[in-house]
């Protein structure tokens, strides 16, 4: 877990490593929670934009599957890759009600709730406190430092994010080198 300071908040600015992304999905206490945290995580979505995904918005297209956003921030259009354990959980919990949102809550504070609690659980779990200051924008976070870790193409990291420029992806989101980044770094220090 990666900790900094934001520049003009007494929070932290939290970027999990993927183990913890899998841990921190596997406290989610149901599969409403389970929904939200993977938008975040690995489809990259803001917390607004979570409470609009409905299983129709879960697309097969020519470059696999992917999520549409249909009016992410700015009202615009994106599609972000979707892993298939998120899709089709998506598409069984809104079989129903294909174009109904799938996530039941209408508030981001629900999800910000959720996001606390589950932080709050895991930090007692394992006695790490960084746990408490995970948010949702942190997930957001965590996920586009994954995709820099994976040497996705920083266009492409943009497009699929739906942010404007690469100096914003770099300065509120790329701004922590992910743990597997720094251990193949330390790796080249003989001395370390």
């Amino acid at each position: 877990m990666n900790l900094r300071e934001h520049d003009e908040r007494s929070d932290m600015k939290v970027w999990l490593s993927e183990d913890e992304a899998d841990r921190y999905l596997a406290a989610a206490e149901d599969t409403q929670r389970r929904i939200a945290f993977g938008l975040g995580l690995r489809c990259g979505l803001r917390s607004g934009e979570w409470l609009d995904v409905t299983p129709r918005d879960v697309v097969d297209t020519d470059a696999g599957t992917m999520l549409r956003v249909w009016e992410g921030k700015g009202d615009k259009f994106r599609e972000t890759p979707i892993p298939d354990v998120l899709a089709t959980r998506i598409r069984v919990a809104g079989e129903d009600a294909p174009d109904e949102p799938v996530l039941s809550v209408s508030t981001t504070r629900t999800l910000r709730r959720w996001v606390t609690r589950a932080g709050e659980q895991l930090a007692e779990e394992t006695g790490e406190p960084g746990w408490r200051e995970l948010s949702t924008h942190d997930l957001r976070r965590t996920w586009a430092t994954a995709l820099a870790d994976a040497e996705v193409d920083p266009l492409l990291a943009l497009d699929w994010g739906g942010w404007e420029d690469l100096e914003t992806f770099l300065d509120h989101y790329k701004g922590a080198y992910s743990p597997a980044a720094q251990r193949r770094a330390r790796e080249r220090v003989e001395w370390l």
